[in-house]
């Protein structure tokens, strides 16, 4: 029996069918040479298609993941600028951690409705709502004269967080070629590392303000990045897999025009977008086939949302919004130093998601993941060993910086960007949206009770002890990545639905296209 005999299963899901599975992908690379011209002319004019594709692609996804400078802005500035607002508005340790931790809380109230709002207004537009809610939120902080002012300000800000995180990797895993669609959809990551990197530059640069002062600049700079996105919604093009969903098929095929650089392969695509969207066409309410999903709905949820999770109860935000204080308690005690320090922090995070970016689509997200939760582990190890067994001196700093840079360093290599890249892909057409929404609720959850307890924590089992705790459960997700993640390089989305239809795939850890054609051809 073929592969078109994939019939519908209990829970009202249809497989795809006449998807072509393993080596013989029908999308070429963006890179390949192509074969299939008459002459040089011919040649030329595919080249200069295939340059100006990838240039308007490229473009797209930097202009959808200006939201995330938000975040990661927030998360760098609020490390040195919690400093002077506690000085400033005379406020105590329990209010630091929910003014830091709170942001990450409420953002999963925008990551929750981000999913059913860009099932409504569209990716694009989604996009723009989060940067409006933000920027209120950013001018409320700014001028905010306490701290229950500024706790609203933070609020709303959380709120627009907590859209753009969910919607941009959604936006970018439907609008890119299948081949590059790895790297592209991990721009968002790079972009909160740029925003925490200026986040971290912004604190030293205004750190000798006074500090009635110094926080209110610092936090007002986060408010730029809206501007450009502004501007970035009259450029980008609507998804065309939304857009299929509305029925606007012309639309639809429009986009794919300027997308896919192969002029051939846009009807070809279309036709798998449409029937994607057919096959998923129930009656059932999303969020009733989500909380009572299908075996395969099932093992796509504890996947995305499983990685969401690890990515945060590591402790990265932790370790980013509180780096000032773990290496206080390294030895550092002058405040320019703990800033200056803190940097170099950023731009390790910063650095290293370059590599990311170049072997995402070359070596596979699992192998990445492996090295990443690895070298994570064996960091934060390192980092509550030195806190705790050596003295305050300019070995135990040398050393405290050395591994919290280099656990920065391994997030950004892997566990980082995949975390994004596999939830904006994994999930079926009818339920991406949503289910990414919950993803990204159970990665600001985490973030936001880890950074809201870190100090309380800290204080208890100390700095070092803390970090033990976080190398132990980066311990346990490199044994997640082993058992629920799949390897999802190089497959198209419709292709990636079939790798969850039945738990073989999963046996030994690793999933090849071959399997699926065993599976779906029985």
């Amino acid at each position: 029996m073929g592969i078109a005999s994939v019939q519908e299963n209990g829970h009202g899901e249809m497989g795809l069918s006449d998807f072509p599975l393993g080596s013989k992908n029908k999308y070429k690379r963006m890179d390949s040479e192509f074969t299939d011209y008459d002459g040089d002319d011919n040649h030329n004019q595919l080249e200069s298609r295939k340059k100006s594709t990838r240039k308007y692609v490229y473009g797209c996804a930097v202009f959808a993941s200006l939201n995330n400078v938000l975040l990661g802005y927030d998360v760098g500035v609020m490390s040195g600028a919690i400093l002077f607002i506690q000085e400033d508005l005379k406020i105590t340790e329990v209010q630091q951690e929910v003014l830091v931790g709170v942001l990450s809380i409420i953002s999963l109230l925008g990551s929750l409705a981000g999913g059913r709002v860009s099932d409504a207004i569209g990716r694009k537009w989604t996009m723009g709502l989060a940067a409006v809610v933000f920027q209120i939120g950013a001018a409320v902080m700014t001028i905010a004269p306490s701290f229950e002012i500024l706790m609203v300000g933070r609020i709303l800000a959380g709120v627009g967080i907590g859209f753009g995180v969910m919607i941009a990797p959604v936006y970018i895993a439907e609008i890119s070629p299948t081949i590059a669609r790895g790297s592209l959809t991990s721009f968002p990551e790079i972009f909160i590392n740029l925003g925490i990197l200026l986040g971290y530059v912004s604190n030293y640069a205004f750190s000798g303000l006074s500090a009635h002062i110094s926080w209110r600049i610092m936090l007002a700079v986060g408010i730029l990045p809206s501007v450009f996105i502004g501007v970035a919604l009259f450029i980008i093009p609507e998804s065309p897999r939304w857009l299929v969903l509305q029925n606007r098929v012309e639309e639809a095929r429009s986009v794919l025009m300027k997308t896919d650089e192969n002029e051939s392969e846009v009807e070809e695509r279309l036709a798998e977008i449409q029937q994607a969207a057919g096959t998923s066409n129930t009656d059932k309410p999303v969020w009733r086939e989500l909380l009572s999903p299908s075996p395969a709905l099932r093992r796509m949820l504890i996947t995305g949302i499983g990685i969401q999770c690890f990515q945060q109860i590591t402790g990265i935000d932790a370790t980013v919004y509180y780096s000032p204080a773990i290496f206080k308690a390294a030895g550092i005690e002058d405040e320019s130093k703990l800033l200056a320090a803190t940097v170099a922090v950023g731009i390790s995070k910063t650095a290293f998601i370059l590599i990311a970016i170049i072997l995402i689509d070359k070596v596979g997200r699992k192998p990445l993941l492996y090295v990443s939760t690895i070298g994570m582990t064996t960091c934060l190890f390192g980092v509550g060993i030195t806190l705790l067994l050596m003295k305050e001196g300019s070995i135990s700093i040398a050393l405290a910086i050395l591994f919290v840079c280099g656990n920065v360093a391994f997030f950004s290599v892997g566990i980082g960007p995949v975390c994004w890249v596999l939830t904006s892909e994994i999930f079926p057409l009818r339920v991406r949206a949503q289910a990414s929404g919950l993803g990204a609720v159970g990665n600001r959850m985490c973030s936001g009770l880890i950074a809201m307890s870190f100090l309380s924590v800290s204080r208890n089992i100390t700095v070092g002890g803390t970090f033990l705790i976080f190398s132990v459960t980066s311990l346990l997700s490199v044994a997640f990545v082993y058992k629920h993640v799949p390897e999802t390089k190089g497959k198209s989305l419709e292709q990636i639905e079939l790798l969850f239809q039945d738990e073989y795939a999963f046996q030994g850890g690793e999933v090849q296209l071959g399997d699926v054609e065993h599976l779906v051809q029985k």
